[in-house]
């Protein structure tokens, strides 16, 4: 599996790759946004990163295509326990 085929099962796609470019663009975006969140010098390469974070990867790149726009409206939204943050957590480098 890649993280495309991935993201499209998370996202429950079938047979359809015409948003096969602006999907990869997120799991892309999401790649770099998790490398940020655990403070790793070098890009984070979905097909070697622990289940964990392949998860957050996915939540992430999710989140970036059901939710295009910066400003929900009318929409009361809370962030998920065991989400994201939970998920990359064990991976963070912690600096001080």
């Amino acid at each position: 599996m890649t993280a495309l085929s991935d993201l499209k099962a998370q996202l429950n796609i079938i047979d359809d790759d015409a948003d096969d470019d602006l999907l990869s663009g997120m799991v892309a975006d999401a790649l770099d946004h998790t490398r940020s969140a655990i403070g790793a010098e070098t890009p984070v390469n979905y097909d070697d990163a622990p289940g964990g974070l392949r998860r957050a990867v996915l939540m992430l790149a999710a989140h970036f295509y059901e939710n295009r726009e910066a400003v929900l409206v009318g929409v009361s939204a809370d962030e998920l326990p065991l989400g994201f943050w939970e998920l990359v957590a064990p991976h963070r480098e912690w600096v001080f």
